[in-house]
């Protein structure tokens, strides 16, 4: 969520697909990769339209496969096509929103780029604003957060986190993974790789990370210059359990996130959510984890959408719910956007963006709409 892909809400990052670099780096503790996912496909929704990323095009090796920023205004029904113009979007999108009709994104830096162009819009994507991230966000799906007084919360390569009060303007460093690991909250969970961050309804910062001591939920939240666990309490048997935060995100209601708990045939996830500024958290029932997670998205009223390897989707309906497997995704499903009443599965082939919307009665997926993508392959922008 990624907060929190995320982490979500179409701007979830969620939903959180496609992550594989680590959050250490060589000057940090236990530089191990973070339980990340494997890619940036995600998806949110704010207090307004709902956002979604999506790689595009053909081969990476190529230099062909082009994210897309869509959204869904809350006037209509439809999609709609809003990549910012302008720089090359081959290392992916990693979005943050903000509240009605505001988004932030970051161009993750690809071939000879090394820093981060940052592109923002007040408008549901119809004009864009540029400015610039002296530095390579993380490969994380909620590597940016954004909150509605204008600051912003960047996770870079590194382990290094930076903090904007002005939109992006001016940068100053907030903590690094090792002077976070060396804190006694640290400490106490065993961080080793951050994933992940956010910002309550408050304005208070959050971090997720991978903890090493069993049942400990690495969510960090900074207050006076320190930080201290403000994670939810594990249920049960996986209390036990080595946890790690795969998304985590702002949403309408309070902040959400995705927790996965164990490993190999043991492992599970967990949804978990906050009511508004307070940090009692409520959690779902446990999920065994039988395929491997490829995108998490957040929705309003606490909804999360994961789509899993195998064509598999799981949802959950509201804070504190209970996992519902949904028919089988239609293919080329990148992410799932929930909305109110319903989902939708966005589904790409190509240079060909497919809406599918789930039935009422829950059988099986009808298209919505077909959106045909202008890219011009071989010009990596």
């Amino acid at each position: 969520m990624s907060l929190r892909r995320m982490l979500g809400t179409l701007t979830v990052v969620g939903a959180i697909a496609a992550v594989s670099a680590a959050c250490g780096s060589g000057a940090s503790p236990a530089a191990a990769a973070a339980p990340s996912l494997p890619g940036l496909a995600t998806s949110v929704t704010t207090t307004g339209p709902a956002w979604a990323v999506v790689v595009m095009g053909g081969s990476a090796a190529q230099y062909n496969n082009f994210w897309q920023i869509f959204t869904r205004p809350t006037d209509t029904a439809k999609w709609r096509l809003v990549t910012p113009p302008g720089v090359a979007s081959n290392g992916g999108f990693v979005i943050a929103g903000n509240g009605a009709g505001s988004l932030t994104a970051g161009f993750r830096p690809s071939q000879d780029l090394v820093f981060t162009p940052l592109a923002a819009t007040s408008d549901d994507g119809s004009a864009w604003t540029s400015g610039v991230l002296d530095a390579s966000l993380a490969d994380l799906a909620d590597a940016l957060a954004a909150s509605d007084d204008g600051a912003l919360l960047a996770l870079l390569g590194n382990g290094t986190v930076e903090l904007s009060a002005d939109g992006g303007a001016n940068w100053t460093t907030l903590t690094t993974l090792r002077s976070l690991a060396a804190s006694a909250s640290g400490r106490q969970c065993g961080v080793r790789a951050l994933t992940g961050t956010a910002f309550t309804p408050g304005h208070t910062a959050l971090l997720a990370g991978d903890c090493t001591h069993r049942g400990v939920a690495g969510i960090f939240a900074e207050s006076d210059h320190a930080w201290h666990l403000a994670g939810p309490t594990m249920p049960g048997p996986l209390a036990r359990e080595n946890v790690s935060v795969l998304a985590l995100a702002s949403t309408p209601g309070g902040v959400a996130a995705l927790l996965a708990a164990g490993a190999g045939d043991h492992a599970s996830l967990v949804g978990a959510w906050t009511a508004g500024t307070s940090d009692h958290w409520v959690t779902s029932a446990a999920l065994p984890l039988r395929a491997a997670v490829t995108s998490v998205s957040f929705g309003p009223g606490g909804q999360t959408a994961l789509v899993l390897t195998g064509n598999a989707g799981e949802i959950l309906a509201g804070a504190g719910g209970s996992w519902q497997s949904l028919p089988a995704l239609p293919s080329g499903t990148a992410t799932l956007v929930p909305a109110p009443g319903g989902v939708q599965a966005l589904a790409v082939h190509s240079v060909t963006l497919t809406v599918w919307q789930l039935a009422r009665d829950r059988a099986a997926w009808q298209s919505a709409q077909v959106i045909k993508v202008p890219i011009q392959f071989g010009s990596s922008d």
